[in-house]
């Protein structure tokens, strides 16, 4: 075959796709499944051209489509990971991770028990080993279920369920073709069988070998990523390498499985990258992937059922029944996990409740494709394998993928139906009546006053007033039958439309370039936790979630730990700075959801239900300005420098628009456009680069601010700072126990704690100490000490403690009022 031919057939090819996707809405049947149908049809023709040979001679040029073959390396090298990888990397990690457990055990644990469920069925009525069973049962392991998840979006399901499927399904591929490969080395003749040791062992250095590689080339592309800053078709050239580099280095020359690299080195991109590159190339770096990601999927579905009819060319009407046995081996399996493992997830709180009309929607949505039909290829290609397997495998591999693809992917959708997932729930459709009604008065309103303005025929505006006013008179009868909805749920829906408003400003933020990806990601993340949780909950949820997205998770605790215990200071300083920007972030967008509140849901929902909102946003708002007051505590003017980063941000933003706006009216030429917006790049790109949080000059700052502190002289005060050292705890953190002989003393800088002695309880607050009068009395602690708030304490160790008790006058004055204070002996002191 030329390369003339190979071209116009690859052109074609992108042809069929293109027009694959309206031919699959109009027949309302998955897009994949019309490929599939399409791409058999293709393989059929050729099967029963090509033996016809010289009687279409003159068809030649024509019929070479037909003659078209594809290896099964081209799908596992080429197509597949850049399928996988770009589904890593638009996969929602943040909200994912609160999820993990679900989706890893839908995901392998399903993948192992349709392996052995299949292998086991299958066993008894055939002649294949059991290996080779097995084998076949993790071939046909692997589900796609892009139909269903496409389906549960545009039905509004639960998105929470909606990434659990899709997180299976990436996982799913990548244990199934594990499992493949382990499988097969026990198939192969003249390959030693591996031994159970060299299961035990060889089996998880795969998984996790994959799992280190992808992790380390990730992060090897991203700093490369980095330096690669000022040009974003080469970055973007890079991240396309990324996949393929991965993939040949795991596979061939290490040895571990190179799915697995692949997705773990798209999760890392997609993990790090928005705080490694500008928002535009990142946004641009994403869409590049969909495109090719979407082509890669479609030419695995379109080539592989090309070989279809090859695969099945030797069928015969036992097959049939050995079909018949894996899908219902398959599908014995997939329900256990639907209807046993799932509600025992939920159960232990570790998954969220799956209704029914859903279990069946993900069971019977459960297809199979391009990765089967690569599989089962290239075990009919390797020359190692019997040909007993190599038929039996194609055959049956084969069927099951059509039999999922015909009678399931053509049902689908009248499946959905029949489960009534494709209707509105009750209360949405009362709602949408009142939302008719209230869009068309504001309508009439606006319709009346173009009439005006364009001085149209008065019999036409008559007319046409008078066809709209029955509509309207309608809208409101229908809208008053449904006035009974209650407050309760109004108040939810109203917190609904107000998360998702929230939403939107984050977008419109990052839009405008006043915050960058990463941190837009993580607002986005929190905000679906909002309207998720609000939609399940109502009110206490939307207060629930609005407090977990100010609370400092797990990886701030890690940032605490590793400064207080072993003097690592740049996770916490890079959380802090994180932190302190969100909130600000946040604090401005809460503020633009009242005016949303008076316009847009007061008409809706009513003034009470109105009311009660701005008074839930008015309390997150007090929340965060609580949380910026406690940072600007610990770290004195590092708000303030990112409060002047985001003004000056806007200034820019509004100086690009100015410039816009002249251009546009003709008032500056292309050349003095061009010329403006590149000095406003420059400073843009400045502006990008947040100020520094360096936490050694903010203790200075806080010794500054210390009272007991401020006669010292600078020289003096300078010293100590060197000496102190900071500790951050949260609130709840135990900081003294009863019995313990303490060897530091804690100065407040801020927060509070909170000290238990014999029943009482005594509280002290930024300025006080604790832990002196037990050194001085060389006595073991009779108090218990517990932060009440998040603290930041400096700490003094006994020896300088006391030396600096020597010659600081109003320390010493300090010590004696809090002896007094709790009624100690000042005699059994050591001053």
């Amino acid at each position: 075959m030329d390369v003339v031919t190979l071209v116009g057939i690859v052109a074609l090819l992108f042809v069929v796709i293109s027009l694959s996707e309206p031919l699959a809405d109009w027949l309302r049947l998955p897009y994949t499944v019309v490929l599939a149908l399409i791409g058999t049809l293709i393989g059929s023709l050729g099967a029963y051209l090509i033996p016809q040979g010289p009687s279409l001679s003159e068809l030649a040029p024509a019929v070479e489509i037909f003659e078209f073959r594809i290896r099964a390396n081209v799908f596992l090298y080429v197509l597949l990971p850049t399928l996988l990888f770009q589904v890593a990397l638009g996969l929602n990690l943040r909200r994912m991770a609160e999820d993990w457990v679900p989706i890893l055990v839908m995901a392998v644990m399903a993948v192992v028990l349709a392996t052995f469920a299949i292998g086991l069925a299958l066993q008894p009525f055939t002649t294949l080993p059991l290996v080779a069973c097995l084998m076949l049962g993790s071939i046909v392991a692997t589900t796609d279920p892009s139909a269903v998840v496409s389906i549960f979006r545009n039905i509004a399901a639960p998105q929470r369920l909606t990434r659990i499927v899709e997180g299976e399904s990436l996982l799913n591929d990548a244990a199934a073709i594990a499992l493949f490969g382990f499988f097969l080395t026990f198939v192969m003749l003249g390959v030693p069988n591996p031994t159970w040791q060299d299961a035990l062992v060889g089996f998880p250095t795969l998984i996790f070998g994959g799992v280190a590689i992808g992790w380390f080339l990730g992060r090897l592309c991203l700093g490369v990523l980095s330096w690669l800053g000022r040009f974003p078709l080469a970055q973007i050239s890079l991240s396309v390498a990324l996949p393929y580099v991965t993939y040949i280095i795991a596979d061939q020359v290490l040895g571990v499985s190179g799915v697995i690299a692949v997705v773990m080195a798209g999760m890392t991109l997609n993990y790090l990258g928005p705080g490694r590159m500008t928002p535009t190339n990142w946004t641009n770096l994403r869409e590049v992937w969909d495109v090719l990601a979407h082509w890669a999927g479609a030419l695995i579905f379109l080539l592989a059922a090309f070989l279809v009819p090859r695969l099945l060319a030797d069928v015969r009407l036992y097959d049939l029944f050995l079909i018949a046995v894996v899908v219902v081996a398959a599908t014995a399996a997939r329900l256990f996990m639907l209807y046993a493992v799932l509600p025992m997830l939920t159960a232990l709180r570790l998954s969220p409740r799956v209704d029914r009309p859903y279990r069946v929607a993900i069971m019977w949505g459960g297809l199979r494709g391009a990765v089967t039909l690569a599989l089962a290829l290239a075990v009919s290609e390797n020359f190692r394998v019997p040909v007993d397997v190599k038929r039996d495998v194609g055959i049956l591999a084969t069927g099951f993928t059509l039999f999922t693809l015909l009678v399931q992917g053509t049902t689908l959708r009248r499946v959905i139906s029949y489960l009534g997932l494709d209707k509105l729930a009750p209360i949405d459709r009362a709602l949408s009546n009142q939302v008719i009604a209230v869009a068309l008065q504001n309508v009439r309103e606006e319709v009346a006053q173009t009439a005006k303005n364009h001085d149209l025929t008065h019999d036409i505006v008559r007319s046409e007033a008078k066809r709209f006013a029955e509509r309207l008179d309608d809208a409101l009868q229908r809208a008053e039958v449904a006035d009974d909805i209650l407050d309760r749920d109004r108040i939810t829906l109203g917190l609904v439309a107000l998360a998702g408003r929230e939403r939107d400003l984050i977008l419109d933020a990052f839009r405008e370039k006043l915050i960058s990806t990463r941190l837009a990601e993580q607002m986005l993340s929190d905000a679906d936790r909002l309207i998720e949780r609000t939609r399940i909950g109502g009110r206490e949820e939307y207060r629930a979630a609005g407090r977990l997205s100010l609370a400092q998770g797990r990886e701030y605790r890690l940032a605490n730990l590793l400064h207080n215990r072993m003097r690592l200071s740049g996770l916490l300083a890079s959380l802090t700075a994180d932190r302190f920007e969100i909130l600000l972030n946040l604090r401005l967008i809460l503020r633009d959801l009242h005016p949303y509140i008076d316009t847009k849901i007061r008409r809706i929902h009513g003034r009470r239900v109105s009311d009660l909102l701005h008074e839930l946003v008015r309390r997150r708002e007090e929340e965060i300005q609580a949380a910026l007051a406690g940072l600007r505590l610990q770290y004195p003017g590092y708000a303030e420098q990112i409060e002047r980063r985001y003004l000056r941000r806007i200034a820019l933003r509004l100086e690009e628009r100015e410039y816009e706006v002249l251009f546009a009216d003709g008032i500056i030429g292309k050349e003095l456009h061009t010329t403006l917006k590149q000095e406003l790049a420059l400073k843009s790109r400045a502006l990008e680069v947040r100020p520094p949080l360096d936490l050694a000059v903010q203790k200075t700052e806080l010794v500054r601010q210390f009272p007991l502190f401020t006669g010292m002289d600078n020289e003096s005060r300078k010293q100590l700072a060197r000496v102190l050292r900071t500790r951050y705890v949260q609130a709840g953190d135990v900081l003294r126990r009863k019995g313990e002989m303490p060897r530091e003393v804690c100065f407040i800088a801020s927060g509070a704690v909170e000290l238990t002695t014999a029943g009482q309880k005594l509280r002290l607050g930024r300025g006080e100490m604790f832990g002196q009068l037990s050194i001085l009395s060389r006595q073991a602690l009779k108090t218990q000490v517990v932060a009440i708030s998040h603290t930041t304490l400096l700490v003094l160790d006994e020896a300088r403690f006391r030396r600096l008790l020597k010659r600081n006058q109003k320390l010493r004055a300090a010590v004696v009022q809090s002896a007094e204070q709790r009624g100690v002996d000042l005699t059994a002191l050591e001053l």
